[in-house]
């Protein structure tokens, strides 16, 4: 199976491809925009590994929350992608795959989301796959709701970008991991299980996923609701 992945959501922007288990990744150069780099690094990469767009067999990409402009540039070469190639899109949010990448039984994923305010998300390992408890929210990172029980990891950039958030991670005795950023190669692996499960939605359903000023709901719950991913 193959799986294009693209990852736009921060300022690390990426494309990976998963085959079979092993993933080849490529980060966009840094000082250029995402919306001049991905497309020319995914042509890129297909090219190395000897892949063609009409091979794969899904597409991921991060979903969000994120970057406004960052979101829109995933989700729109998604799109088109996932249009050309008659594919199913697969989203997965940037919160799920920090706390993938930080690797913890159970994770507080924490995203810088400028204008003084840090999404986040606590995450659980159930089955080998990390479940939301609760929601995605956005808020001040004197109001980000903290874990009550032991045994959590904070992961995020708005850890460093937020001292006060962080010596209140401290405070609750919250082990850290600061430079966690999501990446492509992270929402391949998360969305490998869900293609080989025949998961996906219509490119027409792809949306980013914008949090600021409500609290946020999953893909699944808005798409059982008739909105969009």
């Amino acid at each position: 199976m193959l799986i294009l992945a693209l990852e736009t959501s921060t300022e690390l922007g990426s494309c990976a491809l998963w085959r079979d288990g092993v993933v080849a990744e490529r980060t966009c150069p840094a000082g250029k925009s995402h919306s001049e780099t991905l497309l020319p690094l995914v042509r890129e990469l297909l090219a190395e590994v000897g892949v063609k767009v009409g091979q794969l067999d899904a597409i991921a990409f991060g979903v969000g929350p994120g970057a406004f402009t960052g979101l829109r540039v995933a989700c729109g070469a998604a799109q088109g992608l996932a249009v050309a190639t008659n594919r199913p899109l697969i989203p997965v949010t940037s919160l799920e795959t920090m706390a993938a990448l930080a690797g913890a039984e159970r994770v507080l994923a924490l995203l810088d989301a400028r204008m003084g305010e840090v999404y986040s998300g606590s995450y659980q390992l159930v089955d080998s796959a990390y479940v939301l408890r609760g929601e995605i929210r956005v808020s001040a990172p004197d109001a980000v709701a903290l874990p009550a029980e032991p045994g959590w990891l904070a992961c995020g950039n708005a850890i460093a970008a937020y001292p006060a958030l962080q010596e209140r991670l401290n405070a609750a005795g919250i082990a850290v991991l600061a430079d966690i950023l999501p990446t492509a190669a992270a929402v391949a692996r998360l969305a490998a299980p869900r293609a080989i499960r025949g998961e996906g939605i219509d490119a027409a359903l792809a949306a980013p996923l914008y949090i600021r000023d409500k609290v946020a709901k999953t893909v699944a719950e808005r798409l059982s609701e008739g909105g969009k991913a």
